[in-house]
């Protein structure tokens, strides 16, 4: 059984949010998060809230073992641009594209032999 947890139009970058999230993939619950805390990054905090809404959810909806977490799935999709306009010289303007993303993590818990249920 996967709980699941998504925050949803995030004013971060993809590509910024991918550096982090690629860190905690497969991890231990307890251990994603010293990675998290430890990140010095805007992502970080932002994934860290995912991945506690994603244990809350296991724990209450699932009756799933904290301790036994791991994290089966993260992944961080692209959502809408903001299109916004930058002025320049000569009466010209340039485009600022304000990117945003969907970040989605997915926690499962592990067997006594160490497996995936």
């Amino acid at each position: 059984m996967r709980a699941k947890a998504t925050a949803k139009y995030i004013l971060i970058s993809p590509y910024k949010a991918r550096l982090v999230i690629d860190l905690i993939r497969g991890k231990r619950v307890e251990d994603a998060l010293n990675i998290l805390e430890t990140t010095p990054k805007k992502a970080s905090r932002l994934i860290k809230k995912v991945l506690l809404s994603a244990v809350a959810n296991a724990e209450n909806n699932y009756g799933m073992d904290v301790d036994k977490l791991v994290v089966s799935g993260a992944y961080v999709n692209e959502g809408p641009r903001l299109k916004r306009v930058w002025p320049r010289g000569w009466g010209r303007a340039s485009r600022i594209l304000r990117r945003m993303s969907h970040i989605t993590i997915e926690v499962e818990e592990l067997t006594e032999k160490g497996q995936r249920r």
